[in-house]
């Protein structure tokens, strides 16, 4: 049974902290709640192999089924309580389990299916509880719930045919990494003990390649140990602010690699915007959640100053024309959909325009990437042969020359 660490006040004011256990999150409430005490702090304790660097996120296809699931069912009049019920037995474990367990308590408790969900709001994209708490006050959840589920199909799609394209580049570029370390560990070694026992001068390619594979072979040990521990530090550095600021600033500025990111990012941006703001969610509220689904710090920090411009009364389209990653294209359908109050629409139109030119920017990196790849492993390939067929005929001609004499 999951165990919640809280922090609490008595009725006479005092501290009061501690553990209990409790199937839920709702539950752990409910029972500190029957002990007078009120909470300061309620969170799920974590062992060390429950560690994790980041929060839970619900995978994509989990979440899409959810919202479809859902959404059927209030579409066909079933009370929310019995769909998350119902839902149950559609995830025997996992998260999401976790998640329709402490909406079904919030909700017997009189919680509101929005305040139910974002008791793990983290676990959710930034879109998704405001985008529900909308739908509620509105009366179409069943709506907002179908154009959830068609979005992260789509963000799944647009996911898939990346990994897609670049999947066999990725695969010849490690099995070219792969044949340079046997050639380099296991066959060169061989290689320098047969040159030697002629004791002749061996050419420089050949030189060079055998000093290589002895530095590899010697220092093995430490260099791999060398690589796990900077690997480590730049995985702790990149998951720090700082660090995060770095990596999103540099693949911005990344030739040919930076036009794509960038694509990507705009294209989120319009579709969680649209999508928000056709829900009925405030514009401030939509902003907000659209920057956090930027996925790039960069572009968050530009969005929240655009919208603390846009609360000062400058507006949509200026404050995101000033901040000065966006296509001009963008910010002009941004601003025929603020003049004409048309927003949504545009911004759907601009998520579809750049949908397209990110397949297209994405096929052009990978049909250069290829042949790059290709290249880089035959001239590796290359200088191994030179260097070996250079030593060769020396020795073959040495011993020519000696059996003449």
């Amino acid at each position: 049974m999951p165990k919640y660490r809280y922090d609490a006040l008595t009725l006479d004011g005092e501290k009061s902290d501690g553990v209990i256990e409790a199937e839920s999150l709702t539950r752990a409430r409910n029972m500190l709640l029957t002990r007078d005490l009120q909470l300061t702090k309620l969170e799920e304790k974590k062992t060390v192999g429950d560690f994790e660097i980041t929060a839970r996120r619900i995978k994509g296809p989990e979440l899409m089924l959810f919202s479809r699931q859902l959404g059927a069912f209030v579409r066909s009049g079933i009370p929310l309580l019995n769909a998350l019920e119902a839902l149950l037995d559609e995830y025997p474990k996992g998260l999401m389990r976790q998640v329709l367990i402490d909406a079904a308590d919030a909700l017997r408790n009189g919680a509101s299916f929005a305040d139910a969900v974002a008791l793990h709001g983290s676990a959710f994209p930034p879109y998704y509880v405001p985008m529900l708490r909308a739908a509620e006050l509105t009366g179409g959840l069943d709506a907002v719930l179908d154009q959830l589920s068609a979005y992260v199909e789509r963000d799944l799609e647009a996911r898939r045919t990346i990994k897609s394209a670049l999947t066999y580049p990725i695969i010849i570029l490690l099995m070219s990494i792969g044949t340079v370390g046997v050639l380099v560990t296991f066959v060169l070694p061989r290689f320098a003990t047969f040159f030697k026992s002629f004791g002749s001068k061996l050419p420089l390619p050949t030189r060079i390649l055998l000093g290589m594979a002895h530095f590899v072979s010697s220092t093995a040990l430490y260099s791999v140990s060398g690589l796990v521990v900077v690997t480590a530090a730049a995985v702790v550095f990149l998951r720090s602010p700082g660090g995060r600021v770095f990596r999103d600033r540099m693949f911005l500025r990344l030739p040919a690699i930076g036009e794509v990111v960038r694509l990507a990012v705009v294209e989120r941006f319009c579709r969680v915007f649209g999508a928000m703001i056709r829900a009925g969610v405030p514009l401030p509220d939509a902003m907000r959640a659209a920057a956090d689904s930027a996925r790039n710090v960069v572009f968050e920090r530009a969005l929240e100053n655009a919208r603390e411009e846009m609360l000062r009364g400058a507006g949509i389209a200026g404050p995101i024309r000033a901040c000065g990653l966006f296509p001009r294209t963008a910010v002009q359908m941004i601003q025929v959909g603020e003049d004409t109050g048309s927003l949504d629409h545009q911004l759907e139109t601009a998520g579809e325009y750049y949908e397209r030119e990110l397949g297209h920017k994405v096929k052009q990196l990978t049909t250069m990437f290829e042949p790059a790849v290709i290249v880089f492993m035959g001239l590796v390939v290359g200088f191994v042969a030179i260097a070996l067929v250079s030593a060769m005929y020396g020795i073959f001609k040495g011993s020519h020359v000696g059996q003449v004499h």
